[in-house]
């Protein structure tokens, strides 16, 4: 029921049925949030307009990436074509993408089903060969690795988005926003709102939000052309601009953009440059096959013993050694 105590008129149709994929270390918040709207819808509604199975890879257990075990209804099964595929990413996706699930996605995909990657599960419908040719996100620290594994892709920096059958999320709080969409375009903008309004989620985005704070709001300084010179930065990190070139520009000297860094961020422009360098190499490092140097070159180093000496200093480890270990950079 609504806040006044009414039900919400909605469409008579057979109830929506998803089904939802744990994969090994999900985020709990990805799939918490999609299967709360599908529940508050169904009791706003005063029926069930929506009913789901949570599943896994062999029936057993699930353990997220906060340690929570999670018991499912079932191992991987033949769907109905009717049915909605929900993987529910995590860390170390490229080992909860097992061939047995890419596979079985896969057939689930020729015989009808739609797919939704939540989180970072949009790596495991790549490996599938769903999103060839098509449009796609994923949460923005996996961003980088999956524009280099698969160049078909075109990679969004989008809330969620939806192509065709294939629907992909970037993390986090996305899947509300994806169901209600859902909920929206099955139910109507009132229950899709009267969802939101209990969720007490007051900024519903579509696709064509970006999935990141502001650079405003990440920096935690409001100045233009200093969010200008970072925006430009973020957008050229494998083939860098000079800090000579950045001021100019923006209608600065170099020494006013030195001062200007120095006042609200500690640090130089150059120093500042390379820390996002290095943490696009990083990301590359733990989240793809590429090799060393192909990494040093994608994140702008000519040299690999200058990329090896730079991200010693900032991660004292090598890159060498940092490919060894096998946790990845976490996302929420």
């Amino acid at each position: 029921m609504s806040r006044q105590g009414e039900i919400i008129e909605t469409k008579d149709a057979k109830p929506r049925r998803f089904v939802f994929v744990l994969m090994n270390e999900f985020t709990m918040m990805c799939f918490a949030s999609a299967v709360e709207a599908l529940r508050i819808a169904n009791r706003m509604a005063d029926k069930n307009l929506y009913e789901w199975r949570v599943v896994s890879v062999d029936g057993q257990p699930v353990i997220s990436s906060a340690g929570v075990v999670f018991k499912v209804d079932a191992g991987l099964e033949d769907l109905c074509r009717d049915d909605s595929v929900m993987l529910c990413g995590g860390l170390n996706i490229r080992a909860a993408s097992s061939p047995k699930l890419v596979n079985w996605i896969r057939k689930e995909s020729r015989r009808g089903s739609s797919v939704t990657g939540l989180c970072t599960a949009a790596y495991t419908m790549a490996k599938a060969g769903l999103l060839d040719g098509k449009r796609a996100t994923i949460h923005w620290e996996h961003h980088d690795g999956l524009v280099e594994d698969f160049p078909d892709i075109a990679v969004l920096n989008s809330v969620f988005v939806v192509d065709g059958k294939m629907i992909t999320t970037a993390g986090g709080t996305s899947s509300i926003d994806l169901m209600l969409k859902f909920i929206a375009d099955g139910h109507g903008e009132h229950l899709a709102n009267a969802v939101a309004d209990q969720l007490i989620y007051t900024s519903i985005r579509t696709e064509k939000d970006s999935p990141r704070l502001s650079i405003p709001s990440r920096i935690g300084v409001r100045h233009l052309k200093l969010s200008n010179v970072i925006q430009t930065m973020e957008l050229n990190l494998e083939d860098p601009i000079s800090p000579a070139v950045l001021a100019k520009d923006v209608g600065m000297s170099t020494r006013q953009l030195e001062r200007l860094f120095q006042r609200y961020l500690n640090r130089s422009p150059k120093r500042f440059y390379m820390e996002i360098r290095l943490q696009k190499a990083r990301n590359l490092l733990m989240q793809t096959d590429m090799s060393v140097i192909n990494v040093a070159l994608a994140s702008g180093f000519s040299s690999p013993s200058h990329f090896s000496k730079c991200y010693r200093a900032q991660y004292a480890t090598t890159p060498y050694r940092e490919r060894g270990v096998k946790a990845e950079v976490p996302a929420t």
